[in-house]
């Protein structure tokens, strides 16, 4: 590697998350001719390979698994459906990454993306400072769980836990659990939960929407231009998942039936012992006794390492052209607001690294013959295979 005054070490390209988006964008930086730890670096902090998927609950098994997109280049086949989804996808990512040679540097925190001397940006990590040309933001949402407050939250004597930290249904075995969200995620634990649970309560902001027949292409193509009109708005995006309701299924319609997703409105205040809504007396009030709340209320994206960039609108998302960000060119948002699926954040890395190569021709860098850098690439893929 070459070394930029004041220590700084120098690369084209730094790629920050290994996920599906953070794969998918150095699998084709490298198929454009760009060398792993020699013109690009992929960073993650996590301790081993699996991306968001690696830190799912052990119940969520493969086979429950809906719409996981294999990452380019190289299918997920064979996959046995009643093992965790963390272990088969984890390993998937693994073998992937050493596939194509990607070289990821794991664990590794960054801290702070600045403004550095000659066009060059500053990432700030646990392993030194990198100068770049360019950068591909690729750390989704798993590490900004969103906790709502509530009046008297510090007072409740019970557990009090995030979805994030889910651990699986035995947990709650016997307890009376509050399950606060109207998402996927929510309902899913819920049922779980049921199963095992002295008593649930459901509670959710908005009446949910359940979603009858086939979620094929063209509603997922509608849901995406949801997300997207909020990103270029400027506005944090939701999630595709908000956007496209509630899937009835022959599980769903079974716990609608036994009363499970029965729901409640918010309520007003935490109690010691529960929750309550009004001032907990009736017949205006009500109060709900609990051991455990769950709240099951989504995540916000990773993106506080970019402030220094000041990247955010006055509506407070980051507004993108594509995967660029409108503010600084030199910045790619992959796996952020309509790129959160999978099938997403796959073509959100091949767009990134498409435009960044060409930031690079323009700025002097490793430039390639037309289809230099694939058939290398290609000769490269035999190699590994």
């Amino acid at each position: 590697m070459n070394y930029f005054p004041g220590g700084s070490i120098a690369v084209d390209v730094v790629v920050v998350g290994a996920g599906q988006a953070g794969l998918s964008a150095a699998y084709h930086l490298r198929r454009a001719g760009l060398e792993p730890d020699r013109d690009f670096v992929v960073l993650d902090h996590a301790p081993r390979p699996g991306g968001a998927w690696q830190f799912r609950w052990p119940s969520l098994t493969y086979g429950k698994v809906h719409g996981m997109h294999a990452l380019p280049g190289m299918e997920l086949t064979g996959a046995d459906g009643s093992r965790p989804s963390s272990e088969v996808i984890g390993g998937y990512f693994a073998r992937y990454e050493e596939r194509f040679g990607l070289r990821v540097h794991r664990p590794v925190d960054v801290g702070a993306v600045r403004e550095g001397e000659a066009g060059r940006l500053l990432v700030e990590t646990s392993e030194g400072t990198y100068a770049t040309r360019a950068l591909v933001n690729a750390t989704g949402t798993w590490d900004r769980p969103f906790w709502p407050r509530y009046p008297g939250q510090e007072t409740f004597r019970g557990w009090q836990l995030h979805t994030a930290d889910y651990p699986g249904p035995v947990a709650f075995a016997g307890r009376r659990v509050v399950v606060v969200g109207g998402g996927a995620s929510g309902t899913q634990h819920l049922m779980e939960i049921a199963e095992v649970a002295a008593e649930t309560t459901w509670v959710t902001r908005r009446e949910p929407v359940w979603r009858e027949g086939a979620f094929g292409e063209a509603e997922g193509r509608a849901a995406v231009a949801l997300v997207e009109e909020r990103v270029r708005r400027g506005l944090p995006p939701l999630s595709v998942v908000s956007v496209t309701g509630l899937p009835l299924n022959d599980a769903t319609r079974r716990a609608r039936e036994r009363g499970v997703l029965d729901r409640l409105p918010m309520f007003d205040r935490i109690t010691p012992t529960g929750v309550a809504w009004g001032d907990g007396s009736p017949p205006e009030g009500r109060t709900v006794d609990a051991d455990v709340i769950l709240w099951a209320t989504g995540f916000r994206a990773a993106v506080d390492h970019l402030a220094p960039l000041r990247l955010r609108e006055p509506g407070g998302g980051i507004r993108l052209d594509g995967t660029r960000a409108v503010r600084d060119a030199r910045v790619h948002l992959v796996g952020y607001g309509p790129s959160a699926s999978t099938v997403g954040a796959n073509r959100a890395g091949r767009s990134a690294a498409r435009d960044i190569t060409r930031l690079l021709e323009r700025a002097g860098g490793p430039a390639e013959e037309p289809g230099g850098g694939e058939d290398r690439a290609r000769e490269r893929e035999t190699v590994a295979v």
